[in-house]
């Protein structure tokens, strides 16, 4: 028997936040994608007095991903999405389907969350950038020389995860991970994303590098080439680690 997610939604959001101010639902299930094992994202705005988190939990036999927070609950992780890069709950808001709507408190919130999306993440520091530089300089080096397919692989995710860190960062966009890498790659740049996605895969199911080292080299030009020789970091507490065996 076929039961409407987006009615288990509402049924759950009623259920355990009757008194909230907006509640958005988020995720495949919003987009019309879901399939019969999808979860169920929602965002639910909840009065001054109550807690920010977040909490998993199985209703009408479907799990739902619950993300309840106060208006500053709400303030701070926008600011955390940000920070990371990601702004996950920007867009659970920015795209959801909203379901409850208080004076206007998911508008507002939509709102917030819209500007942010338009203005991007803050651009990496250059040293950042340089670090990440030097560390898929070194990933290249040593997928070149990795005989062993195991550690192939391995080194071959260092790389698809540093360069593509290294293009969003140069286009301002946004990044992800998970599935939310391949979309937010072919987003952020249609052509250079997806060569690094179709070089990683080749790889993976022949074990020829060439197509990966020369998407992955293409971006480390893109933002100013390989970088070995001359790359220097003076201890101040905590010096990232770059190589992809550490």
């Amino acid at each position: 028997m076929h039961v409407d997610p987006v009615s288990q939604a509402r049924r759950l959001a009623h259920d355990r936040f009757p008194d909230a101010l907006s509640v958005i639902l988020a995720g495949s299930t919003a987009a019309g994608r879901a399939k019969p094992g999808s979860d169920l994202d929602i965002a639910v705005l909840i009065g001054d007095g109550g807690e920010t988190g977040r909490e998993t939990v199985r209703f009408e036999g479907r799990v739902a991903e619950l993300f309840f927070h106060t208006r500053a609950g709400l303030a701070e992780l926008f600011a955390a999405d940000v920070a990371a890069r990601r702004a996950v709950m920007q867009s659970m808001y920015a795209t959801g389907l909203v379901l409850v709507d208080t004076d206007g408190e998911a508008g507002r919130a939509r709102a917030l969350a819209e500007a942010d999306l338009r203005q991007g993440p803050p651009a990496l520091d250059q040293q950042t950038v340089e670090t990440k530089r030097y560390g898929l300089t070194d990933a290249l080096d040593d997928l070149a020389d990795a005989d062993d397919r195991l550690e192939r692989l391995a080194v071959a995710g260092f790389v698809l995860g540093s360069a593509a860190d290294l293009l969003f960062d140069h286009h301002r966009a946004w990044s992800g991970g998970g599935k939310w890498l391949p979309r937010r790659l072919v987003e952020a740049d249609a052509r250079r994303g997806a060569a690094l996605l179709e070089g990683h895969l080749s790889l993976c199911e022949s074990g020829d590098p060439s197509l990966m080292t020369g998407a992955a080299s293409e971006v480390l030009d893109l933002v100013g080439g390989p970088l070995r020789e001359g790359y220097r970091r003076t201890w101040r507490g905590v010096i990232e680690s770059v190589a992809a065996s550490a």
